[in-house]
């Protein structure tokens, strides 16, 4: 497999990334969407994984494909950012059709970045709001993420040649 002409997941005809963060809060949040459903699939590792929505991506499931993923930062108070691009492609009218019924589908995963020095006070979650706003940013210049989850693979990824993941 040939890596395409910016070695970067938005090399793939049809995804749109986007990337939100809060300075204060140092974390932030990724989706990657496309115009249409998409196939994905995951592999969950780890002591103590954060997934919203990803038994869906197994393959004896109903959903034929995903309206967008969410990778975030804030632990479990991350995987909020999924309901915030959940209500944004709702009221796009997107989603899987059930009856008369529409329903985003969003899987999400999370790291722990709640004590990375960030401002962790909040009174409401800033994350349904971090993930519609990345969703809102998808398909620009994608950028490089200083917080959250983008910001982790990013440390273990070279940006020279291949990005391979450590």
């Amino acid at each position: 497999m040939r890596p395409g002409p910016r070695n970067l997941i938005t090399d793939v005809p049809g995804l749109k990334v986007g990337n939100a963060e809060d300075v204060a809060l140092k974390s932030g949040v990724s989706v990657v969407t496309a115009e249409a459903p998409f196939t994905a699939s995951v592999a969950v590792m780890g002591g103590a994984p954060g997934t919203r929505e990803t038994d869906l991506l197994a393959p004896d499931k109903t959903a034929p494909g995903v309206d967008a993923l969410v990778l975030s930062g804030g632990s479990a108070f991350g995987l909020a950012a999924a309901q915030g691009v959940m209500d944004a492609l709702h009221e796009a009218g997107r989603g899987f059709e059930v009856l008369s019924a529409r329903v985003p589908i969003v899987p999400a995963a999370i790291i722990f970045d709640l004590l990375n020095g960030g401002e962790k006070d909040w009174g409401v979650n800033p994350y349904p709001a971090l993930g519609r706003t990345a969703l809102a940013a998808a398909g620009g210049a994608l950028r490089w993420a200083r917080r959250g989850r983008a910001a982790a693979r990013r440390r273990r990824c070279t940006r020279a040649g291949s990005a391979r993941l450590a």
